[in-house]
């Protein structure tokens, strides 16, 4: 760990900052590409100041550092050259005036109140605003295991599950979901759940390609020794693509569960 260098600059900061032995090596892993570039860092949760000074020892001077917390205490941070705004991570209406005013961004990493709906809101709020090739970090993310953070069903961590099924629906086989493209990928790491920004790979469509090579007809193993399989797979080889695609999807639907989602301020975005 000591050898890492954002606990390196962790250690260098002025003012107090706590943060898991175990984050260090997360942050090399996501950050380290931005070190040293033109970029607009936004980290929430900064009350005394020390993560700012570590992040702008960080990525360097070039970086433009900005900071989020409730407190207006922490306005006293632009005195030292930091962007400061204050306001509530959970309440759409910040984001929307502090989008307008900051405009694209590179990384955010959320490490305030850690509960689900300021996790969710947040997540829904910036993912626009980030530019291709950036991240959204969202930091503590155990909290979703834990009590008093908000209701567990609704936890961060579920609606994450939720988001990695709405990536896999822009499968073209896969109807009747939410599909999400304003991120290509999710990465997670212990308490910490990252969305990586790719546009172009995140709008591809997925289309069926051979590369025509030479077809041996060797048997499907998937039904081999599979009493019901095998016959459903002898009865998919004697009608075409089109057809099986339409009684996939046809499986698929009767296979689908629906939940009744009980009251809660972020339940719009578990659908």
């Amino acid at each position: 760990m000591k050898n890492l260098d954002s606990y390196k600059s962790f250690m260098k900061s002025p003012y107090n900052s706590i943060k898991h032995s175990t984050y260090f090596d997360s942050y090399d892993h996501f950050f380290g590409d931005f070190r040293d570039k033109e970029i607009t860092f936004v980290e929430i949760g900064v009350l005394a100041g020390g993560s700012l000074f570590m992040w702008r020892d960080y990525f360097g001077p070039k970086a433009r550092i900005i900071g989020i917390d409730f407190n207006p205490n922490a306005k006293k941070w632009e005195d030292d050259g930091f962007e400061i705004f204050i306001g509530s991570q959970s309440d759409e209406k910040f984001w929307n005036k502090f989008k307008k005013k900051v405009g694209k961004i590179d990384i955010l990493l959320d490490d305030g109140g850690h509960t689900y709906e300021q996790q969710i809101v947040t997540t829904e709020a910036i993912l626009d605003s980030i530019n291709d090739g950036g991240l959204l970090v969202i930091e503590d993310t155990h909290s979703s295991y834990m009590k008093n953070y908000g209701q567990q069903k609704y936890s961060f961590i579920e609606y994450t599950k939720q988001k990695i099924d709405q990536i896999n629906m822009r499968f073209k086989d896969i109807s009747g979901h939410k599909r999400e493209t304003r991120f290509w990928s999710i990465e997670i790491v212990e308490s910490m759940v990252a969305f990586k920004i790719n546009k172009k790979a995140s709008t591809l469509k997925s289309e069926l390609i051979s590369n025509n090579g030479i077809n041996d007809h060797a048997e499907d193993y998937v039904y081999r020794n599979t009493k019901i399989s095998s016959k459903l797979n002898n009865f998919f080889n004697r009608i075409n693509i089109s057809t099986k695609n339409k009684l996939v999807k046809k499986i698929i639907r009767k296979c689908e569960k629906t939940s009744t989602i009980r009251k809660f301020s972020s339940k719009k975005y578990f659908k």
